[in-house]
């Protein structure tokens, strides 16, 4: 009994040691962290469509020579293209956006109302404005997904020669003017990828014409430059897909 009296106060070491150890609490391995979220950013390449109205200035104005005309009201219409821009985000999330947008328009002005210099009719040689186009810089202030901005910068347009052109002797105006535009707007991006905006504008494409106004015996009926309705206002709404 002595011999196995060592031996088995061992064993019961061994099972005392095992029981203690199975009592006391596991190191478990912590699960891995969630992934976060990206934050959502202005910064990148985008193409888009707009389409809105633009509408235009007053009537009437007063020759040096005949006087005052009257009539000759513009009337606005519908303007729509496209546009291509960049925008670069300072800080990801909520901050200040810089960027540049290119855009092109084509146009659908109604014509100005008829003018006359007392009875007689009085036509304007100018140039319509079928087409125009703007390279601005924008900046505002985002918060999250709306960007709210202010942009200015570059204008020009042009179009077809005057109706009334072929009957004026005198040299006629350029039919491409430049100008400049300002304005600003709202987006909101809808997905990572799609945003929309309504955005307004003022362009003014004025560029003076001092040729005189020009009296045809055989049509009684006045020619000249009239009162250049180069500028106007726009309202459009827009859809840029962003790279």
């Amino acid at each position: 009994m002595l011999r196995t009296l060592p031996a088995a106060l061992a064993g019961l070491a061994a099972l005392t040691c095992a029981a203690g150890a199975a009592d006391l609490p596991r190191r478990a391995v912590p699960p891995p962290p969630l992934p976060s979220l990206p934050v959502f950013t202005w910064t990148g390449l985008y193409v888009g469509v707009n389409a809105g109205y633009g509408f235009g200035g007053g009537s009437g104005f007063t020759d040096p020579t005949y006087g005052t005309a009257t009539g000759g009201g513009s009337r606005g219409g519908f303007v729509g293209g496209g546009q291509i821009g960049y925008n670069y985000q300072l800080t990801p999330g909520a901050g200040w956006v810089l960027g540049v947008e290119a855009d092109i328009q084509g146009t659908a002005f109604a014509k100005a109302d008829a003018t006359y210099l007392g009875t007689a009719p009085y036509y304007s040689v100018r140039p319509s404005l079928d087409y125009f186009g703007t390279v601005r810089g924008r900046i505002g202030y985002a918060f999250d997904r709306v960007l709210v901005y202010g942009t200015g910068g570059f204008a020009y347009g042009g179009g077809a020669r005057g109706a009334y052109a072929a009957t004026y002797p005198y040299t006629l105006p350029e039919s491409f003017r430049t100008g400049y535009a300002v304005g600003g707007g709202v987006e909101y991006a809808f997905t990572e990828k799609l945003s929309a905006k309504i955005e307004g504008l003022y362009v003014n494409l004025r560029r003076s014409f001092s040729g005189a106004t020009f009296y045809d015996a055989s049509t009684a009926a006045y020619y000249g430059g009239g009162r250049d309705a180069g500028d106007f206002g726009l309202v459009r709404a827009g859809l840029n897909y962003r790279f």
